[in-house]
């Protein structure tokens, strides 16, 4: 995975984040008799802490001066609108 440069690895993560919520989506039913403090530590830990990790990336594609910046913007701005609404989703639902 090292030899994938920041922008793809970007990407990568921010593909992976909307399988993992259509996968979490799908499986809800299961969780319904969990606790919302471990629900929102799930949706915390394996949705917003990725998106971050995934808007670093990109940044980082774009302070190494790699190619294609209009995806590294790209990865930049779904991962990080992605993990603001979860983020949400984490602080205001009850």
């Amino acid at each position: 995975m090292n030899s994938l440069s920041f922008m793809v690895k970007s990407l990568i993560v921010y593909g992976g984040c909307v399988i993992l919520t259509i996968v979490l989506t799908i499986a809800d039913s299961a969780f319904a008799n969990t606790s919302v403090a471990l629900q929102r530590a799930m949706t915390f830990f394996l949705l917003v802490v990725p998106a971050g990790i995934g808007t670093f990336f990109g940044v980082q594609s774009l302070r190494q001066d790699e190619d294609y910046k209009f995806l590294a913007v790209m990865g930049i701005i779904l991962n990080l609108l992605f993990g603001l609404f979860h983020l949400a989703i984490v602080l205001f639902a009850g």
